[in-house]
């Protein structure tokens, strides 16, 4: 969502490279670069103006040190007010129990469906999670609350022969104490635009239902009207916090940006996808650093552990010890990178690399080489020695594609059979020494792993 905001910084902060201070010639440029980068960005024009006096007070007159540049140190300071703009420290969503839940947004936020996202990664907290069907004006957002819960096997309440909302959460109270649920999410009615009734109707459902959260669904796509529409319900209800959805997209993001600074409630949520899994605890350093192009390997790093079970791990490592790597561990991990995101989301995570330059070229590519080992027999994926030309041919027919397609899959497979092989024996120190004289993970995003 960020590449053009992030291009334009990193442009900035290369122009800043020979300085041997920052001082207020050089620096005028930059700031003004940096805020027409964050209005082209969609982000509002009082938290622009802020965000820049306050960058230029940091900025003017200080020295640089001899263990960075001024492009180094205006960096740090951007990326240190970066955070504060996005909220720093805050965001921690309330785990009490019995934990109660409203979930409020206009129609086309993605209310319903981060509902379910939200009930997902409470299960995965302990949590004996329900939720209760509060828009009654629509029968289809009754449905599909129905449909996305039960897939991911949630007790869903629902009242269809009352428009009485006050009366659906008291019921659902009850319902939550027999069903033994410790926490619930009340997905209630949106409009397409804020209206006293919508107003009202949240207020009685507060009083009754007395949630430790509200939070905010917003679409981070609508720009400026996103946190018009977020200051409007904080200042009916007293949001906690506020969930922002499709922030895989490619939208100019500056809903985002702004949002803290102009309601003054936190950003606890990001939906990045589709699936259950994409729904981020929203970090503002980790934000941050995204933003600047620095990337944000602690959060990789946790998309790996979630997608990686422990005896796949194992498995794989003990492979990797008899450098006895096949087709079905490459199988594995394709599998595996899928669980993660797209590519070009875990591009986004790491130092240096932009998203642009893992796109849908290598999604395809990923996609055709697991159809190519689908193709395969057994014996064959297990010893990728004995792939011939005449099985090539076969094999290629199978996925639909070229024998050369076959080649390039192979030619890959046995580039890291002997990065493996260089492992065995060797203990972990070596090893990470070995890596770091390759191209590093940049380098090996041309691989299908």
């Amino acid at each position: 969502m960020f590449e053009n905001l992030t291009d334009r910084l990193t442009n900035t902060i290369r122009n800043l490279r020979g300085v041997g201070k920052l001082s207020e010639e050089n620096m005028a440029e930059a700031l003004k670069d940096v805020h027409s980068a964050l209005l082209s960005a969609d982000v509002n024009f009082r938290v622009a103006n802020d965000f820049i006096k306050q960058v230029k007070e940091d900025c003017y007159g200080q020295e640089v040190t001899k263990s960075i540049t001024p492009g180094q140190q205006f960096i740090k300071i951007i990326n240190d007010n970066l955070i504060v703009m996005l909220g720093e420290g805050s965001g921690q969503l309330n785990e009490s129990k019995p934990l109660r839940i409203m979930m409020l947004g206009l129609h086309g936020s993605g209310k319903t469906t981060s509902s379910v996202k939200l009930a997902y990664a409470l299960k995965k907290k302990g949590y004996q999670v329900g939720l209760v069907a509060c828009d009654v004006y629509r029968p289809a957002a009754i449905d599909q609350l129905e449909a996305l819960s039960k897939k991911e096997g949630f007790p869903v309440y629902t009242e269809r022969t009352t428009q009485n909302v006050s009366k659906i959460g008291k019921d659902a109270l009850k319902w939550a104490d027999e069903q033994k649920l410790d926490a619930l999410i009340f997905d209630t009615a949106g409009r397409l635009q804020i209206d006293t009734d919508l107003i009202e109707e949240i207020k009685e459902l507060k009083k009754i239902v007395q949630p430790q959260e509200i939070l905010l669904v917003a679409d981070s796509a609508l720009g400026q009207e996103a946190v018009n529409v977020a200051k409007h319900f904080h200042d009916a209800v007293d949001l906690t916090g506020i969930v922002l959805t499709k922030m895989d997209g490619d939208a100019r993001g500056g809903a985002a940006l702004s949002m803290k600074s102009v309601t003054g409630t936190p950003i606890k949520f990001i939906g990045t996808g589709e699936k259950m899994e994409n729904f981020e605890i929203f970090h503002p350093k980790r934000m941050a650093q995204r933003i600047l192009g620095m990337g944000d390997v602690v959060s990789l790093v946790e998309k790996a552990q979630e997608g990686v079970a422990k005896e796949d791990a194992d498995r794989l490592a003990a492979k990797v010890k008899k450098a006895a790597f096949d087709f079905e561990d490459f199988l594995l991990q394709i599998n595996q990178i899928k669980k993660m995101g797209s590519l070009s989301s875990i591009a986004g995570m790491i130092p240096g690399m932009p998203k642009a330059e893992v796109g849908l070229t290598q999604e395809k590519q990923l996609k055709q080489f697991e159809a190519i080992i689908f193709s395969m027999t057994i014996k064959e994926r297990r010893n990728p020695k004995i792939i011939n030309g005449s099985r090539r041919l076969r094999i290629a027919n199978g996925a639909g594609v070229k024998v050369k397609d076959i080649n390039v899959l192979l030619k890959n497979f046995q580039q890291m059979v002997k990065m493996m092989k260089s492992f065995k024996g060797n203990n972990m120190q070596k090893m990470q020494g070995k890596l770091s004289k390759m191209q590093g993970i940049k380098g090996m995003m041309n691989l299908p792993f």
